[in-house]
């Protein structure tokens, strides 16, 4: 499947569907602050409103959380909901800020129950101010066809890249100084989060600068795709296959320790490699639309590579984040038997 991506892509699209998204997405984590998070920002114009999501998970293993629709009445950028996005240079560097409050968890699972979780807890206010810079070229772009079924529509334009982020965070009267890897994406077209029937989407980034992202899309009627990519520091190898196997904790079932095999190359070329994930921290998010509830579960993770992608043979530990969505059907998620 050709796909096309130019440094254009890094700016808006145009969109007249109703459920147009155009969103940007940035992880990161600094092991020795013992701080990561992520920061989206999704536009919604054709429905007047943005989705905006802050999420930081703090050294002392609270949560600070922010989430919210600000109304918008264009695609013209991402500022909106206190988040701003800056293109500086085209997948080399952007800026992230964010300016406002968050609520301060002491148990991140709380969030299950939005409402209360918002009405109960105390707030902070907050700063983040990163600089992101491309470590991998970016992978992806917008297919040349379609590669979506009507009603399953999620990213018609989708790309990633491993990246360092370096600025600073500031909740309440703490500061920190953040020089961290992360992972950042960028898709435009129509989306709903009810589209697929569950995904496992894994960014994995290693101190040597190389990295990977595992992901898993499932039908609800077809086995779906698995792929991803490497990037051993030279160059990125795409993923053929991912097979995932799960241990979920407590009685709503979220992941916490998982184990992915995936294979690189074909024929006599072909490796195969197995990652493991400890899941440090997680907090589920809810989405509700036309009836049907989805969960995302984002988990801060550190990562075990049975050996090393790039040219150092130590750099098998990293860190990361492990997003598990699911449809939530009779009270369970649907994807628990992966």
């Amino acid at each position: 499947m050709k796909v096309r991506l130019e440094p254009s892509d890094e700016y808006m699209h145009p969109g007249p569907e109703p459920t147009f998204n155009e969103s940007m997405y940035f992880n990161f984590h600094d092991p020795a602050a013992g701080l990561g998070g992520f920061v989206r920002l999704g536009n919604r114009p054709n429905e007047g409103h943005a989705e905006m999501t802050v999420c930081l998970y703090l050294p002392d293993g609270r949560v600070g959380f922010m989430f919210q629709r600000p109304g918008i009445t264009s695609n013209d950028g991402f500022d909106a909901g206190g988040v701003r996005f800056e293109v500086v240079e085209p997948f080399e560097e952007l800026r992230v800020h964010y300016a406002g409050k968050l609520v301060l968890l002491d148990e991140p699972l709380d969030m299950a129950e939005p409402r209360t979780a918002f009405t109960e807890n105390p707030y902070e206010r907050a700063e983040v101010h990163l600089t992101y810079t491309g470590v991998s070229a970016p992978f992806g772009g917008e297919p040349e066809e379609s590669h979506e079924r009507p009603g399953e529509e999620f990213a018609r334009g989708h790309y990633e890249q491993l990246v360092r982020a370096a600025g600073t965070v500031t909740v309440g009267d703490r500061t920190w100084t953040v020089d961290g890897l992360g992972l950042r994406d960028h898709s435009w077209g129509p989306r709903t989060w009810q589209a697929p029937w569950y995904y496992r989407w894994l960014t994995v980034n290693f101190a040597d600068g190389t990295g990977m992202m595992l992901s898993r899309i499932a039908r609800a009627d077809s086995d779906g795709t698995r792929g991803g990519f490497t990037w051993d520091g030279e160059r990125i190898e795409l993923v053929q296959d991912v097979r995932l196997s799960t241990e979920w904790e407590g009685p709503d079932r979220h992941h916490r320790t998982l184990e992915a095999t995936f294979t690189t190359g074909r024929g006599d070329d072909a490796t195969t490699r197995t990652l493991r994930g400890e899941v440090l921290n997680l907090i589920p998010l809810r989405n509700r639309r036309d009836g049907r509830v989805t969960r995302i579960s984002e988990g801060l993770t550190r990562w075990t590579l049975d050996r090393a992608l790039g040219t150092d043979p130590e750099a098998t530990v990293g860190h990361g984040l492990s997003e598990y969505l699911d449809q939530i059907v009779d009270g369970a998620p649907v994807g628990i038997d992966e």
